[in-house]
Parts: C-alpha cells; sequence; structure tokens
C-alpha cells in the first residue's frame, strides 16, 4: 500500500493508495514545526479507519514548503520503515520533461499535475490549479510541461481585500444573484466569483492565442467545483488531480510505467 503526501503552502493532504484506487484521504494545516511523532499520532488512528499502518509499505511526496521534508523524512524512516521518493530530487524520475528555463526551479505540485493531467486526459492543455495561488500550468501535445502563469490565490485575495479595508467585511466565495451588487457582499461575491472566472476566461484564452491551437482546459484544487457554475469555464475537473499524479510517478519510478500497480 502506498501513503501519498502532498504538501501545499497552506494544507498538507495524506492519502492511502491501494493498487488504482484511492482508499481514503485526509487533510492537516502545513506547520513547519509538526514533528515526525505528531504526524504519527494524528495520522496512525485515520489510516486504521481503512487499513492497518503496517500495511504501508511505501511513500511518495511532493512539498512546496522545504521546511517540513525533514519530520516528513523522519515519519517515514522511524515509522515506515522506508525511504520515500521526493518529487523534484534526484531520487525521483518523471515520465515527462519539462521545458522551461535552464535553472529555473518548478513547483513539484505543479510538475505532478502534469503527469496526472496528461496520464487521464493526453496533451494540449492548461491545467487550472486553485490554491494559496492560482496557478496555470500549460502541458504540451506529448505531455511535456511548457511553462505557465501564477496569480494570487482567491484566499488571499478575500484576506487582502478585508484586511485593506477597513469597511469591508470577510466573505465566503459563492456565485451572486447578478453581476450588479445591491448590497456589500453581493458586490463583493460578484467581483470575487466574476472577477476570477474573467480571470481563468482571460488567461486561458490568451494562452490558446499563444499556442495557436486549442487547448483543454482542467481544473483542480478546493474552489474549481465552485467556479465551474460558471457555464464552459472547465472542459474536466478533477478534485484528485495530484494524489492521481503522485500514484502514476511511484509507479514510473518503482516498475517503470505509468499503470498503477
Amino acid at each position: 500500500m502506498l501513503l501519498a503526501i502532498d504538501v501545499g503552502n497552506t494544507n498538507t493532504v495524506f492519502a492511502i493508495i491501494e493498487g488504482s484506487t484511492t482508499l481514503e484521504s485526509w487533510r492537516c494545516s502545513t506547520y513547519t514545526a509538526r514533528t515526525s511523532d505528531e504526524y504519527y499520532v494524528w495520522l496512525e488512528p485515520l489510516i486504521g479507519l481503512k487499513a492497518s499502518i503496517q500495511d504501508i509499505e511505501s511513500v511518495i511526496i511532493s512539498s512546496v514548503v522545504p521546511g517540513v521534508l525533514f519530520n516528513l523524512e523522519q515519519l517515514c524512516q522511524k515509522y515506515f520503515d522506508t525511504e520515500p521518493i521526493i518529487v523534484g530530487t534526484g531520487n525521483c524520475r518523471l515520465p515527462v520533461e519539462v521545458r522551461i528555463d535552464p535553472g529555473v526551479h518548478v513547483g513539484s505540485d505543479r510538475l505532478v499535475n502534469t503527469v496526472s493531467a496528461f496520464e487521464q486526459f493526453g496533451g494540449d492543455l492548461i491545467v487550472v490549479d486553485f490554491g494559496t495561488a492560482t496557478t496555470f500550468d500549460v502541458v504540451d501535445n506529448d505531455g511535456a510541461y511548457i511553462g505557465g502563469v501564477i496569480s494570487p490565490g482567491i484566499d488571499l485575495s478575500l484576506r487582502a481585500l478585508h484586511e485593506a479595508a477597513a469597511a469591508l467585511p470577510h466573505v465566503g466565495v459563492e456565485i451572486p444573484p447578478s453581476i450588479i451588487g445591491k448590497n456589500t457582499l453581493d458586490c463583493m461575491h460578484s467581483g470575487i466569483f466574476w472577477g476570477y472566472v474573467s480571470l481563468i476566461e482571460g488567461i486561458c484564452r490568451r494562452i490558446q492565442e499563444e499556442q495557436g491551437r486549442d487547448l483543454k482546459v482542467i481544473g483542480t484544487g478546493g474552489y474549481s467545483t465552485i467556479l465551474a457554475q460558471a457555464d464552459h469555464l472547465f472542459d474536466k475537473l478533477d478534485a484528485d488531480l495530484t494524489i492521481h499524479g503522485l500514484a502514476v510517478i511511484y509507479n514510473y519510478n518503482v516498475f517503470g510505467t505509468n499503470d498503477q500497480a
């Protein structure tokens, strides 16, 4: 059984995978000071709901927060008796090429999403991921990662708006009753919802114009399902895109195939 760990700037997702099936996943806040023992005390009873902790034979990690890697490696060594495969390091190969400027570091989550999207949907893609940042990653027709766009995430924008404007409340993301708001809350809901819809539409259109061809748009991340209420924004949605990609990369490194073993 495989334990896949996806460390984002805000949240960390743990998932147990058997064969081609994700049995369960759990989310906690990303916290660099959390020790390996604290991870285990939290994780062991959760895994026990679906399997035995002794069933974990391998671990793969994607992290955009370097400070957590030491304690996660300690978790793997101490409690699972294994050395994890870490995306973006020398012990992890990718089944796709990365065609960007030499010496530039790409977030491991973006590479994992590229692998996952290509494996599921083929090439010529734009992967839009709603996390701490909203990222647009372009996948070539052969699956290569060829670059992308980074813009502020929705929560980051909401927090900045609330903190910088004393009269404005903190609001969630929901589709407003109309474009033109008749009160402060509806005005803010419209600005966030339709503002990000327009951001996605505009950036994806410009990417396709620059590439000179149509690209399928894949949505992932927490807010993708809410923004998908705008018609024709995404061609496909996949909330588990990153976890699926970690399983694909694991199988490529261990078995030399993209197929789930």
